[in-house]
C-alpha cells in the first residue's frame, strides 16, 4: 500500500476531540473510542524517530510497531474514522512525540485531547505536559486491556509485608473465575511448575510443529523498505520478518498455538535447543503488548482447550500464569515504582554491556544461539532471556541500565511497562530483592541441564578455573565471593554463600583473575571475527 493513502483526512469544522493513539495501544475496544462521533473526532496517530533511537532499537522490532500502527490505521479508515497519521517520511515531521502532538493540536484547535492511560512512564510525562502547553482539556482514561488497573494493584499492595506474584496470581484467578471450579483451582492446584521444568532428552525435542507465518504484505514490505532505508545501521535483521501485525493475523497466531503447540507447552517451557527459536511457545507477546489481542481471549481460547480435553493442566496454567500472573503483576510494579524503579542498582554493578551483545559474536555456545537468534527474529523465549543473556549480564556485573536498555532495544514485544521490571526486578535483581525473593543466578550446569549447548561448546560447564572452565561457572563464583556478605544470612542464598567455604584460597583468587580477564573482554568474544562475518541460524 502506498504512504499516500496515509495522508491525513481532516473533518471539516469544529473538532470536537483528538483521539491519541500510541503505538502499543492498537485495539478498538480501547476506552479511547469510548463515544467517538465520526463527524467530531479525529483519530492522531505518529510515527516519530525517537521512538527508534533512544535506545539502539533493533529492525524487527521498529518494523513490528510501525507495520501494526499503519495496518491499524487502514482499518480505522476503512470502518470510516477519521485519522490523521503522521508518517515519519513526512518533511514536516519533527521526529518527537510531544512535539508532534502539540503540531496537531494547532492543525485542529480540538475542544479536548482524549488519551489512554500510556505504557510508559516518560511517555505519559511527556504527553500531558504536550497538551498541558496548548491550553486544551486532557481525558486521560483507564486502560481496560488490563485485568487490574494500577489502582487495583495498589490496592491489592497495600498493607502487605511482601507482595508475592503467587498471591497477586491467586487472587487474579479467583476475581475473574479462571480455571476454576466453584473456590477451588481446577485440577486441585495452583501451581504445577514442578511438572513444567522439563528438558529435552539427549536426542532433541524431535519434530515441532511450525508457528503460524505471516508473510509481509504491501504496507509491512513498504515498512521494512523504510526502516532498512533509515535504520540501516542498527541490529537485527529483516531477512525472515514473519511477525504478525494486523488484529486478523494475530488470532491466527493464536488460534495456531492453541491448536499446534499449546499441549507441550508446560513440559517444555524452560527447555532450550540449539537453533530451535520457537519451540513450544506461544509467539503472540508481541501482538498482546500492541493490544491486538486481549488477555481474556487468549486465556478463554487456553482454558476452553482443557476443559475440552485437547491439552493437560499443567500445559493451561503454566500458559495462563504467565498472562494474568506475571504480565499483570509486572506491570503493577512498574507503576507503583516508577520513575526511581528505573534507577535501580542494589548491587552496584557498574560494568559496560559487552559489544557481542549487539553481534552474537562469542565463544559461548549458549549466548551466540540466543543472541544470533534475538537478532534475526527478535525474539527469545523467557528462559533464554533469564538464564543465558540475563544471567551473564549479571554476574558479569553489568550496569542494570545498559542491561534494560538492550532487551528494549531487541525484542519484538519489549514495552517498558513490562519489559523493564523483568529487567531490573526479576533478571538484575536491581531493586534489591522487591520482586525477585533471590538473585537467579547459576553456574553453567543449569544451562547444561536444560539445553544441548554445553555439549558445542569449547568451554566446561563442571569448571571453575582454567582454560576451559565455563564463564557462567567462573563468574559464579566470582558473584558469591563479591557479595558474600551481602547474602551471608539472606534466607534463600545463605547455603549457595556457605559453600564457598568449600574452596580453597587459592582456587578462590584464580576465580578471581579470571573472572577479571572475562571482564577485560579477553574471555568469551571470538577475537578476530568482523560483523559482517557473523552467520545468524534460523
Amino acid at each position: 500500500m502506498s504512504t499516500t493513502a496515509f495522508e491525513s483526512r481532516l473533518v471539516s469544522g469544529e473538532v470536537r476531540n483528538v483521539i491519541v493513539v500510541l503505538g502499543d495501544q492498537l485495539n478498538r475496544t480501547s476506552a479511547a473510542f469510548d463515544g467517538f462521533d465520526p463527524h467530531r473526532d479525529v483519530v492522531w496517530m505518529a510515527e516519530v524517530a525517537e521512538e527508534s533511537t533512544k535506545v539502539w532499537v533493533s529492525k524487527p522490532r521498529i518494523t513490528v510497531f510501525l507495520s501494526a500502527m499503519r495496518h491499524f490505521a487502514s482499518e480505522l479508515r476503512a470502518d470510516g474514522l477519521t485519522v490523521d497519521y503522521r508518517l515519519m517520511g513526512d518533511t514536516q515531521n519533527t521526529g518527537a512525540l510531544g512535539t508532534e502532538l502539540i503540531s496537531a493540536i494547532q492543525r485542529h484547535s480540538p475542544d479536548g485531547v482524549v488519551l489512554v492511560e500510556p505504557g510508559e512512564w516518560q511517555v505519559r510525562a511527556t504527553l500531558r505536559a504536550a497538551v498541558e502547553s496548548t491550553g486544551s482539556t486532557l481525558d486521560e482514561r483507564v486502560d481496560r486491556h488490563f485485568l487490574c488497573s494500577t489502582d487495583e494493584f495498589a490496592s491489592h499492595a497495600e498493607g502487605r509485608r511482601s507482595l508475592l506474584m503467587e498471591s497477586f496470581y491467586r487472587a487474579q484467578r479467583r476475581k475473574h473465575n479462571i480455571l476454576m471450579d466453584g473456590d477451588a483451582p481446577a485440577g486441585g492446584a495452583w501451581n504445577f511448575d514442578s511438572e513444567n521444568r522439563g528438558a529435552f532428552p539427549a536426542a532433541g525435542p524431535g519434530l515441532v510443529p511450525e508457528p503460524a507465518q505471516f508473510v509481509p504484505d504491501d504496507i509491512t514490505r513498504e515498512v521494512i523498505g523504510l526502516v532498512e532505508g533509515r535504520f540501516g545501521g542498527h541490529p537485527g535483521s529483516l531477512e525472515h520478518f514473519a511477525w504478525p501485525v494486523s488484529r486478523t493475523d494475530a488470532l491466527t497466531a493464536l488460534h495456531n498455538f492453541v491448536a499446534e503447540r499449546l499441549a507441550e507447552f508446560g513440559r517444555w517451557q524452560d527447555a532450550m535447543w540449539t537453533h530451535e527459536p520457537w519451540l513450544y511457545h506461544s509467539l503472540v507477546s508481541s501482538a498482546l503488548n500492541l493490544k491486538l489481542l486481549d488477555p481474556r481471549e487468549v486465556v478463554a481460547a487456553v482454558e476452553a482447550a482443557w476443559r475440552a480435553g485437547l491439552v493437560p493442566i499443567e500445559a493451561a496454567e503454566g500458559y495462563i500464569r504467565q498472562v494474568i500472573g506475571w504480565r499483570e503483576y509486572v506491570r503493577g510494579i512498574y507503576w507503583m515504582k516508577m520513575p526511581d524503579y528505573g534507577d535501580g542498582n542494589a548491587l552496584d554493578a557498574t560494568e559496560p554491556l559487552p559489544d557481542w551483545y549487539w553481534t552474537g559474536e562469542t565463544d559461548l555456545a549458549c549466548l551466540r544461539d540466543a543472541i544470533g537468534q534475538t537478532l534475526e527474529h527478535g525474539y527469545a523465549h523467557h528462559i533464554q532471556r533469564l538464564m543465558v543473556t540475563g544471567l551473564y549480564a549479571q554476574l558479569l556485573g553489568v550496569n542494570p541500565r545498559q542491561v534494560h536498555e538492550w532487551y528494549l532495544a531487541v525484542y519484538v514485544d519489549a514495552v517498558e511497562w513490562v519489559e523493564l521490571p523483568n529487567v531490573l526486578g526479576m533478571s538484575q535483581y536491581a531493586d534489591g530483592g522487591f520482586m525477585a525473593s533471590k538473585p537467579y543466578v547459576a553456574t553453567g550446569k543449569y544451562i547444561d541441564r536444560m539445553s544441548n549447548h554445553c555439549g558445542s561448546c569449547r568451554f566446561r560447564p563442571d569448571r571453575r578455573v582454567g582454560e576451559d572452565a565455563c564463564p557462567f561457572t567462573t563468574l559464579y563464583w566470582d558473584f558469591l565471593s563479591r557479595h558474600e556478605e551481602r547474602f551471608a544470612r539472606h534466607p534463600r542464598m545463605a547455603l549457595q554463600v556457605k559453600n564457598l567455604g568449600r574452596i580453597s584460597e587459592s582456587d578462590r583468587v584464580e576465580i578471581a583473575e579470571r573472572a577479571a580477564a572475562i571482564r577485560r573482554g579477553e574471555v568469551g568474544p571470538i577475537v578476530g571475527w568482523a560483523p559482517s562475518e557473523l552467520r545468524l541460524e534460523n
